[in-house]
């Protein structure tokens, strides 16, 4: 990634007007599984026995290894050698996303395991960098450094510090996505793979270790606030985070909520919308700095699922905000985005296509979501239905695949006509398998990167960053602004490209129902019936119940669900529960001991409400006691 020059477009864009160049049709299976091969060129640390890209080979060995943290793993972010945190953390949750909207129509491709995989190798790597329940490592390596020289990962002789957040350094940005990063892609594993059937899908750690990285993670994001790039200063060149962190901060709750149901982070989305900006930013754009539109996106699928409860009102101004971005996308909006004479989305000079995919993928999910529950969308040009919604974002699509002005594909090996100079060092450098012959810091330059010929290791699947405003490409490697991918590139594409691959029907699904678990040959264990009897009057009252089970190396995990029920007549203050024979992480409650309260933000319980808590363990439900409270 060179040099970053980053704005939020909040004023008037123009939009261009333009004929269509979409003629012939595309194999968009064939461009799935191509955007996905190029994750394994990305990776950093000992490459599996698997590895598809046989002319990368382990790199990064010692990554950490300074700081006295193993940090090997992981994914170069673009054509350079260094891992950026944040924008590694939005690509794995984007990949979630395309996996848990689009998971069946990739598997018809063959393409959900080698997902899963590109996934998991993001997410084992964030395990790894989050060794403290308020630590983060954010970035290996240093830009400035690493872009003084051109050599291939495998001969890095560049600077690999690792950078951390923590209380005295706060980085809620990076925290947040990071949270949402390891959750939602860990709940694709164990949900869709077992749904969907998947053949071997690759093994995941104990669920105490997962559950307990993301909500510790979310929790240091919100507790300790600050940007991540105040406090790691050398990602400011590259990756500087300009919009701040309360998107990240609804962004974060929006998919802890999804993946796990828990009415905390759904309370915080509704508590927390209106001074976060979730209800008052009018977005033109979504991308791994700016998460707005794609939060106010994700909340109206919640307010359309019918789970937006008493934050109903809260929520249907997230929506109004989301339709706002789609309207502009479209050309139907009171703002719209700007495009180029051939119809391309176009934001910004350098690596302009990371917002052409980004859009795209939101605008598809949303039709798909309004087709689900049979609505369509008011723009200030009139209604639009989801037929118009998909058919823009193929158009989209179709012209990164070629059907543009210079006929020219803009991911590499796909097509006839693709760009054979990519501004990455890996491909451009004979690879270390057939030429072992050390390439220096600057004798890269003067070897490889003034070649003016075609890679000798051809980056398939890659997405690079495309045309100008005008349509027009340079392929030169010198030409980074046109000729980098990047990692978050690819990311929202995967979705899209399994969308339109799988034809017109079948996505009705979407509302309410997204996959269910598939509960293992264990069933849950039969716990204790409480005291009471249905007709007994029981003045607060415990229920609970496992709702999900799996497998993992031979033990049976299980969450169950907690639900406290005031049956006073009058307020319950001060609640203290006992729980003992907890063998695993809980949600919901704050805690001293096994003594535990009412959750952050909750100081009491009106008569015949309830709230709920989660918790995971492989054994029988814990045992859950009243302590003490007091009547208002």
């Amino acid at each position: 990634m060179e040099k970053l020059v980053r704005s939020i477009f909040m004023a008037p864009l123009f939009m261009l007007l333009c004929l269509p160049f979409a003629i012939a049709g595309h194999d968009y299976g064939q461009a799935l599984s191509k955007s996905i091969l190029f994750y394994e060129a990305q990776r950093s640390g000992y490459l599996p026995s698997n590895q598809r890209v046989t002319w990368r080979a382990n790199s990064g060995l010692s990554d950490g290894k300074a700081s006295g943290v193993d940090l090997v793993g992981g994914y170069y972010d673009a054509g350079d050698n260094v891992k950026f945190g944040l924008p590694m953390a939005f690509t794995i949750t984007m990949m979630s996303w395309s996996i848990i909207e689009y998971g069946r129509q990739m598997a018809s491709h063959g393409e959900l395991g080698h997902a899963l995989e590109a996934v998991k190798w993001g997410t084992d790597y964030f395990i790894k960098a989050h060794p403290e329940p308020y630590v983060l490592y954010g970035e290996v390596g240093d830009g400035n450094t690493d872009h003084y020289c051109w050599q291939r990962p495998e001969d890095m002789t560049t600077d690999r510090t690792a950078y951390m957040i923590n209380p005295s350094r706060p980085g809620s940005d990076l925290a947040g996505e990071t949270a949402a990063a390891i959750h939602r892609s860990y709940a694709n594993h164990r949900l869709v793979s077992s749904s969907l059937s998947t053949p071997s899908p690759p093994p995941s750690p104990p669920v105490e270790v997962v559950d307990g990285c993301y909500h510790a993670l979310f929790e240091f994001a919100d507790k300790y606030r600050g940007k991540y790039d105040s406090s790691i200063t050398v990602a400011q060149t590259y990756y500087r985070s300009v919009s701040g962190y309360d998107d990240e901060l609804l962004w974060a709750a929006a998919w802890l909520y999804k993946a796990t149901n828990i009415q905390y982070y759904l309370s915080y989305l509704g508590n927390n919308g209106d001074s976060l900006g979730g209800t008052g930013w009018s977005m033109t754009e979504f991308g791994w700095d700016v998460k707005y539109a794609g939060v106010q996106v994700l909340v109206s699928k919640f307010l359309m699922q019918g789970k937006a409860g008493q934050y109903a009102p809260v929520f249907e101004r997230y929506q109004q905000k989301a339709e706002f971005f789609l309207c502009s996308c479209l050309g139907k909006g009171s703002r719209n985005v700007q495009k180029t004479p051939g119809g391309l989305i176009f934001q910004q000079r350098w690596n302009n296509m990371q917002f052409v995919t980004s859009a795209s993928f939101l605008v598809t999910v949303y039709s798909d979501y309004l087709s689900s529950s049979g609505k369509s969308m008011q723009c200030s040009a009139g209604n639009v239905l989801p037929s118009e919604l998909i058919s823009f974002a193929r158009s989209q699509v179709d012209y990164i695949l070629g059907d543009n002005p210079r006929a020219t594909s803009y991911m590499v090996g796909y097509g006839n006509n693709y760009p054979q100079q990519v501004h990455h060092r890996a491909s451009s450098i004979i690879s270390i398998k057939y030429n072992p012959s050390f390439v220096s810091c600057r004798g890269g330059y003067a070897t490889w990167f003034s070649r003016k010929a075609s890679d000798p290791n051809v980056l398939v699947g890659a997405l690079v960053g495309g045309p100008d405003a005008y349509d027009n490409f340079a392929d030169q490697r010198d030409n980074y602004e046109q000729t980098e991918p990047a990692t978050y590139n690819n990311a929202p594409l995967l979705g899209v490209l399994a969308r339109l691959g799988g034809g017109h029907s079948g996505y009705y699904q979407l509302l309410p129902v997204e996959g269910t678990m598939v509960t293992k040959t264990n069933p849950a264990p039969r716990h204790k019936p409480t005291p009471a009897t249905a007709s007994t009057y029981v003045p607060i009252a415990i229920q609970q119940k496992a709702i999900t089970s799996w497998n993992y190396e031979g033990r049976t995990y299980f969450r169950y669900s907690t639900v406290v029920t005031n049956n006073f007549a009058m307020t319950l203050k001060d609640l203290r529960l006992t729980i003992n024979k907890l063998y695993g992480p809980l949600w919901g409650l704050t805690h001293s001991g096994n003594v535990y309260g009412f959750p952050s933000g909750l100081d009491s319980l009106p008569p015949r409400t309830s709230l709920e808590f989660e918790y995971i363990h492989a054994a029988s439900p814990a045992e859950v006691a009243v302590l003490s409270y007091k009547l208002a």
